[in-house]
Order: C-alpha cells, then structure tokens, then sequence
C-alpha cells in the first residue's frame, strides 16, 4: 500500500539518483553533436538561450550545477505528467 510516508521515501530515492546519476553522466558529445561534428557543421550551428545549457546550472560548482539540473529534468518531468494526467481525467477519474 502506497502511504505518504513511503511515497516520500520513493520521492526522496528518485532524487538521490537524479542528482548523483547527471554528476556520473559523460561529458563527451552525445549522438547528434558528434555526428556534427564528424561532418564538420558544428560551427555553423548557433547558440540559443537556454537554462540548462550543457546540462548544467548557471551556478559557480560544476557537480552540483550537473546534479541540480538532473533534479529539475526529473521535477519537470513529473509536474508535465501530472499536469497532462488531471486535463485527460473527468471530474470522476475516468478517462
């Protein structure tokens, strides 16, 4: 049975492993920026705005700027889920 005290231990477990899994990610280029850049149009590609640029946080410590832009990935995750899930639900919870 899922109570609050376990959920907030399921909760806790999924932000552990957020944060310290985007410390432990690779910092090579994945997929797409390493086919770029083996054709060579990666300079050609532009900056754009981003807050997670590189997957990081603009704060001063590299690990912690890794490990809290994984928890704010896994937070807005969730909240888009949730979201979505109450507007294709009915009054009375059915779909």
């Amino acid at each position: 049975m899922l109570t609050k005290k376990n959920l907030g231990l399921i909760v806790g477990i999924i932000s552990c492993l957020a944060f310290f899994n985007s410390i432990l990610a690779s910092s090579y280029p994945d997929g797409l920026e390493r086919v770029a850049e083996n054709l060579e149009f990666m300079k050609q590609a532009r900056d754009s705005f981003s807050i997670l640029a590189g997957y990081k946080l603009p704060i001063g410590n590299q690990l912690v700027s890794s490990g809290l832009a994984g928890l704010l990935g896994v937070l807005l995750t969730y909240f888009t889920l949730v979201g979505i899930g109450k507007l294709v639900t009915n009054k009375k919870g059915e779909a």
